[in-house]
């Protein structure tokens, strides 16, 4: 797979998508949040490249994306926090949303 072309912000963007579906819907708490760390072009534009990938091209094109930008630990702390403030801009962090905070923790770091 070809690493995705992408700026950090857009990287930043799919990520937290992909982490927003984790409990299967994407509510209007969670897009604000996405929306208030880049702005509304890319969101929109990450948005419908995410839409057109299944689970497995999404892990490929975040982890190959991070491998690029040379995450550093400051990086992957702060993109772990946003990840956890979307999880709670609902107020249900659920056990799927738990999960998937592991989950991207583990293959992440």
């Amino acid at each position: 797979m070809e690493v995705p072309n992408w700026t950090k912000d857009e990287l930043i963007a799919y990520t937290l998508l992909y982490a927003a579906h984790s409990d299967f819907k994407e509510d209007n708490h969670e897009r604000n949040v996405i929306i208030s760390k880049v702005d509304m072009q890319t969101f929109q534009k990450v948005h419908e490249e995410f839409s057109d990938d299944n689970d497995y091209q999404s892990i490929q094109k975040i982890l190959a994306s991070v491998k690029h930008h040379n995450y550093s630990i400051q990086n992957f702390n702060q993109l772990l926090a946003d990840i956890k403030a979307l999880f709670f801009a609902d107020g249900d962090f659920d056990i799927r949303e738990h999960s998937m905070l592991l989950f991207l923790k583990r293959i992440l770091k």
